[in-house]
């Protein structure tokens, strides 16, 4: 457990961030080892069709996820604050909360899966590859609920390592997996989903086992586990913008693949291996934001908004020297970035147009890493209704500038419109903080 109302800000945030980091960049490395070893070993429809459930998977997690998130800002400001009671009885009814919704996304995701995917528009040269990996997945999405839960709970209480260690278990467990049941076994599509669920049961061992263990350093009790209606009600409060703002995501990013869908396969897979890349790149700058919101949780709790202002523009440097950075990286690497996915001599369209993707979004980073740093602050604080308010901002510029711009410059007018959506998803947060209204907003 890690208190960040002591010390300097930028070292502290720096000092949570890194283990956070490692751990995110592990949690896509099992991501992009399913993407490589589909694309590799099954083929450019495989991979499409593999690839096309993202946004579906996401949008049915996103209600719990969004759950866990919210209610990881009421554990930072108890912890922060020292409140042990009422932390214990928060993460009791987020277990309760979380476990309710968990099973109705679960049988919601297995029995629609392929209506959906129909919605979404998917080819039927790809939409068995589809149908059968989401059945898999929602069978036994327990295991990553519980992960996220955990994780989301040890973050805010400073415990970034954890999280890491379960990470790396779980990525070198789905690696070893993914070979050994797509290469050896045979089995397909079916395989990287088996794969995907080993590893995730893997993480939630690891993080449920953490918690379990320092339950008496956050005042759980394994006798207590009855949910009092007032907490319940305090989860719900909290995690409804977050979970709101999620399924809202989720839902654009299903109104992108569709769009994406529309220009066949070949796009489909450009789409999914330059997204595995993006997904590692802007690690960098989700970690930062992430540790920035733990730090303005725990020290709002006590008042001290000099520090955050201070942790602010601090972070504010750091985020703006990675995004460039990471976006040369991108930038100088993008052919042998695609090539990693999709094989030059078979999916030559498919690699020039995940380049394309690549030089577009990188040369924005700089963009995510502001609006990154300006959201976390409002988050963090408790201002959840503004961060909403920010999150569809954006999400509905990505909607509109896609199929606008998608009309007169084809495919690369989705792209340009990532870029565009973040300059609008900076608008809110900044101007929120400068009025300085999110100092009232504190949830403990």
């Amino acid at each position: 457990m890690k208190d960040m109302t002591q010390g300097k800000p930028l070292k502290l945030i720096i000092g949570f961030a890194v283990p956070m980091l490692i751990g995110n960049i592990f949690q896509q490395v099992y991501n992009v080892a399913d993407t490589v070893i589909v694309g590799r070993f099954l083929g450019e429809s495989a991979l499409a069709g593999v690839g096309s459930t993202g946004t579906l998977t996401y949008f049915l997690l996103a209600l719990v996820s969004g759950m866990c998130n919210g209610a990881g800002l009421v554990v930072a400001q108890c912890f922060g604050c020292g409140n042990k009671e009422r932390l214990a009885k928060t993460v009791t009814a987020l277990v309760w909360v979380a476990g309710g919704l968990t099973c109705i996304m679960s049988l919601i995701g297995i029995f629609g899966a392929e209506f959906f995917l129909r919605l979404l528009s998917v080819p039927e040269n790809v939409i068995g590859y589809s149908a059968e990996y989401l059945h898999i997945i929602y069978t036994f999405v327990f295991g990553s609920v519980v992960y996220n839960g955990c994780a989301a709970i040890l973050n805010s209480v400073g415990d970034s390592k954890t999280p890491l260690r379960a990470v790396i278990a779980s990525s070198v467990v789905n690696i070893v997996f993914d070979l050994f049941l797509i290469i050896i076994c045979k089995m397909g599509v079916a395989g990287a989903a088996y794969a995907t669920i080993l590893a995730q049961c893997t993480s939630a061992v690891i993080c449920f086992a953490k918690v379990m263990k320092g339950r008496e350093e956050i005042g759980l009790s394994l006798m207590k586990w009855k949910p009092e209606a007032g907490y319940i009600r305090l989860v719900v409060k909290t995690g409804f913008p977050a979970a709101f703002q999620s399924c809202m995501i989720a839902l654009g990013g299903m109104s992108v693949q569709r769009l994406v869908n529309s220009f066949g396969s070949s796009t489909m897979a450009a789409y999914v291996a330059a997204n595995r890349v993006d997904s590692v790149a802007i690690q960098v700058i989700v970690s930062i934001g992430t540790a920035l919101s733990v730090f303005t949780g725990q020290n709002i709790a006590k008042n001290q908004y000099d520090r955050i202002r201070e942790a602010l523009y601090k972070t504010l440097g750091v985020m703006v020297g990675a995004s460039i950075f990471i976006a040369s990286m991108v930038l100088i690497f993008r052919v042998q970035l695609m090539t990693l996915f999709l094989d030059a001599n078979e999916s030559g369209e498919a690699i020039g147009i995940g380049c394309t993707y690549l030089t577009i979004i990188g040369v924005a980073y700089v963009i995510a890493g502001v609006m990154q740093s300006y959201q976390n602050v409002i988050r963090g604080a408790g201002d959840v209704n503004t961060c909403m308010v920010a999150g569809l901002t954006e999400l509905s510029g990505r909607i509109v500038f896609a199929y606008l711009l998608s009309g007169i410059l084809g495919v690369t007018g989705i792209w340009i419109a990532t870029p565009l959506s973040w300059s609008c998803g900076c608008v809110i947060p900044v101007i929120r903080y400068y009025s300085g209204r999110w100092k009232h907003k504190r949830l403990a």
